[in-house]
């Protein structure tokens, strides 16, 4: 396979930053030690600016070009934070932080841009500015639309932006992607059903908050099966009942917590209208009341479809036309690049992981054998977007 040469001879150093990462997995927007060595690398691999602070603790890179007549500015963003979970591995780099470890890949793509950076600097075999994005706060804490508010596309005038992630299941040397919607739209629902409490001996007496909130959540999957166009997309999940505190009592709340998945924004604006309708009308019903708080969380991950074509066509470069899947079915997960994506055209891509552990699982573990196609990815966007004169 095409992986670039000089980024082949970079893989062992790669592997090195990529294991110290995992090693040492930091929280959402506390990842002042990564963000740091991020810094410092780009730095001393001659960076033209490195700025740090960008949405809290996101820190930019920008590489110039031997020449800038294009003008073209094209962003490649990598995420840095890990997830609490409690890692089940023994690998020799397992995290040494309780209730901490990478098990998304972050410490994978930070590693990976870095890459990119070292042979971007070393080379400047393109025409045009390349920003190298490193952001905090993905999981869960929106540092993607962070960065946006603190001016990272006008600051650093991008135009396009393009975001990796890693794939388990799908071969190394692979990659897939697709135009128009990839990932969904993540919201989230906390319910409080208010009834009557009573004797459990008497029923009756009382307004049975647990019989309520049972005939809600069996109600909320009609949303999928009879609301929602069944060529649409859309997942409504309840992750949590809490009522009652021993056998023989009626308790008088119950609370439901979930989350709705969706593809388009009409769909998810319907969604959202039917949970708060059926709320209403069942705990009506059984003489009950409800409050509900909705948030809406990240955006739908949309791919621009000329941005889409661009990077599947520099992808083939790397892993051949039939290393590219460029018709992957959308995922209903969740990814805050979606932001970026909202204020300039771009793509966002996987590349495979291999036969491995998947993501969130406490046994994941990133294949460091992917990450010189990820990195000859990166650099071919850049010098394949914005060719040397």
């Amino acid at each position: 396979m095409p992986i670039i040469n000089r980024v082949a001879d970079l893989s062992d150093e790669i592997a090195t930053w990529r294991r110290d990462f995992h090693e040492n997995p930091e929280l959402l927007y506390d990842v002042h030690r990564t963000a740091g060595i991020v810094a410092e690398k780009l730095k001393a691999f001659g960076c033209d600016e490195v700025v740090t602070g960008i949405g809290q603790t996101g820190v930019v890179g920008v590489i110039r070009g031997r020449s800038n007549g294009s003008g073209k500015v094209i962003g490649l963003r990598a995420d840095m934070d890990a997830l609490p979970i409690e890692e089940a591995t023994d690998l020799p780099y397992k995290s040494r932080t309780p209730g901490k470890m990478h098990a998304c890949g972050h410490d994978g793509h930070t590693a990976m841009l870095l890459g990119a950076a070292k042979y971007l600097t070393e080379t400047r075999n393109f025409d045009g500015t390349a920003i190298m994005i490193f952001q905090p706060a993905e999981e869960g804490g929106a540092g993607g639309d962070a960065m946006v508010k603190d001016g990272l596309m006008e600051r650093f005038g991008v135009q396009e932006v393009y975001g990796m992630h890693n794939m388990p299941g799908l071969p190394v040397g692979q990659f897939a992607v697709r135009p128009g919607s990839i990932m969904a739209a993540a919201d989230r629902f906390s319910i409080t059903i208010e009834g009557k409490g009573s004797h459990a001996a008497r029923p009756h007496d009382g307004i049975d908050t647990i019989l309520v909130a049972s005939h809600v959540v069996t109600a909320l999957q009609s949303i999928a099966s009879r609301n929602v166009d069944p060529l649409e997309s859309v997942v409504v999940s309840v992750c949590m009942i809490k009522a009652g505190e021993t056998f023989n009592v009626i308790p008088q709340t119950a609370e439901i917590l979930g989350t709705v998945r969706t593809l388009s924004p009409a769909v998810q604006d319907l969604a959202e209208g039917r949970v708060r309708a059926i709320l209403e009308n069942v705990c009506a019903a059984f003489g009950a009341k409800a409050t509900i708080e909705y948030w809406r969380g990240y955006p739908v991950t949309v791919n621009d479809v000329e941005k889409t074509s661009f990077i599947a066509g520099v992808a083939k470069q790397i892993a051949g036309e039939s290393g590219v899947d460029t018709a992957v079915q959308p995922m209903m997960g969740s990814e805050d690049f979606s932001f970026m994506l909202n204020e300039r055209p771009g793509a966002y891509i996987f590349v495979g992981n291999g036969d491995t552990a998947g993501l969130h699982h406490p046994a994941y573990n990133f294949d460091d054998d992917a990450a010189p196609y990820g990195v000859s990815l990166w650099a071919k966007i850049i010098e394949s977007g914005m060719p040397a004169r």
